[in-house]
Formats: C-alpha cells, structure tokens, sequence
C-alpha cells in the first residue's frame, strides 16, 4: 500500500533515416536471466457477525488472504436497499487495494428491502434514531478491531445514498475515525449533539442529484467544519443520485427514480477516495 499510487510510464523512441526503420536487437544468446513471477492478492469473503440492542448484524468482510501482514481497516456502509452484491464489491474491491473491508448490515439480520417504500421506511428508522445506529456501527468497529487481519491503527469508513448520510453523522457525532467519504450521500442531519472531529471528510456528489439540495449539503459541510473537520465537498457535473452504481439504471426504469450511472464520475470519486484513504490510514500524503 505504501506504493499503492505510484504510475510507471515507458517511453518509445521511433528512429527513421535513409536505410528505413532499424530492426531490434534479438537478446543474446546463452542469457539465463530469471523472471520472478509474484502472486497478487486473493480475496476472501465471509459473513461478519456483531450483536448489540439484542439484535444481530450479518456483515460482509473482505480480506487478502495473500497476505500475512495486518491492513488498515475500512467501514462500508450500504444503500438504501441493505447490505447488498454492490456494497460486498466494493468491499472486495478495498480488500484487493490492500484494506481490511466491513461491510456493515445496519438493518439487523442481513434485511433487504425490494421496494423504494420499503428502503426508505428502513433506512429512515436508522436515521431517527441514531444513538441506536452508532451502537451498531460501534459494535462493528469493536469486533473488527479484534480481527487478526486488521491493524493496529485508525479505520475509515465510506457510505453509499444513506451510507453516505450514516458517515457523515458519523463524523458529526465525533467517532474515532481517521477518515468519512460519502458517495451521493443525502445530508442529513441525524445528530442531536455534535462533538469534535479532527478526520478527513469526503463528500462526492452529484451536481444534478434530485435528491440533495444544496442548501442542506452546504449546511452539513459548514456543521463539519464547525467541529474540526477537514472537509471538500466534489460536485460532479451532471451526474444523478447513485453515479457509483452499475445496477442505478435498471433500478431507475424498474422503479421510476432519478438514477443514473455515470461511468466517469464513479472512476473520479474512486480514484479521489483512495487517495484519501492512503493518505489518512498509510500516512501518504
């Protein structure tokens, strides 16, 4: 991870002349060199288990198995939907980046919704009581910081539509986090009391998102600051809500929402994500 950015470039060099392109040199003969052929990273996942509030959770962590060496941990907090395909891959995506990945299920018992009503009756319930989701979120960092993978050190956490609201009221409310990026996060201000945070905080949104006003993503980015963040707040033009998400034009024409993915604003805001997080947990900046 300590090099996870760095870009190799080759360059060409084309010489032309009166006797025509010159031919390359074969390598000579009798040359033994040796090709040292390494192993990248193989992920792993499993079902996560946490219990608090007598309910239990079924998380989603995501590891390198090629490696005996403790990573960095990374909270992923879910969609609307619940913890889904989308969110295990980008659990193993971070896995395969050099992380520990959590993918948290903040619905109790692996819940999924398969209506809009129903994801946002499940997600509103979160957000109305949010005590209550930060002793769930608490919980997982608790028992992922038990890990064997999982080192010594600060986590992260990244969030999708309501993951991207659950993280910022994460760092609202001042958990022990080095860094909170949201992705197409609606700003909600869930926290009653909010405390101090010295993080990094990330808010990648869509500049045409129906559902963020930007008077109210304004107002979070100002409450964060407020508290001692470090926070940037990215608009991308024309992207909608879920720009990150593959699956976010079917589930538009299934089910009548302003979504759409966009291809160009995923690859930014990943990109933009990743040096985030090897900035705050591996100390590149």
């Amino acid at each position: 991870m300590r090099h996870l950015f760095t870009l190799a470039c080759l360059a060409a060099g084309l010489m032309t002349g009166t006797a025509g392109i010159q031919a390359q040199a074969e390598p000579s003969p009798g040359n033994d060199e040796q090709v040292t052929i390494q192993s990248g990273p193989r992920v792993v996942g499993e079902v996560f288990e946490y219990a608090t509030g007598g309910t239990t959770y079924e998380g989603y962590l995501a590891r390198n198995a090629s490696t005996d060496q403790p990573q960095p941990a990374v909270l992923v907090v879910h969609e609307w939907w619940g913890l889904d395909g989308y969110a295990r891959a980008r659990a193993d995506q971070l896995a395969a980046l050099g992380f520990v990945a959590l993918a948290v299920d903040m619905y109790g018992d692996g819940k999924l919704a398969g209506h809009p009503a129903e994801a946002k009756e499940f997600s509103s319930r979160v957000m109305q009581d949010w005590p209550a989701a930060r002793a769930r979120l608490e919980a997982a960092m608790s028992r992922l910081g038990e890990h064997p993978a999982v080192a010594d050190g600060g986590m992260a956490a990244i969030g999708y539509c309501f993951g991207g609201s659950v993280v910022m009221n994460m760092a609202l409310s001042g958990m022990p986090l080095e860094a909170a990026i949201s992705f197409h996060g609606v700003p909600t201000v869930a926290v009653n009391m909010p405390q101090a945070f010295a993080g990094s905080v990330r808010i990648h949104n869509g500049a045409e998102d129906g559902f963020v006003a930007r008077d109210d993503l304004v107002a979070m980015a100002r409450a964060l600051k407020a508290q001692g963040a470090d926070v940037k707040v990215t608009n991308y033009p024309l992207a909608r809500h879920s720009f990150t998400n593959p699956e976010a034009d079917a589930l538009a024409t299934q089910h009548d929402l302003p979504l759409a993915y966009d291809a160009a604003a995923d690859a930014s805001s990943w990109q933009a994500a990743l040096l985030t997080l090897d900035a705050t947990l591996n100390d590149n900046d």
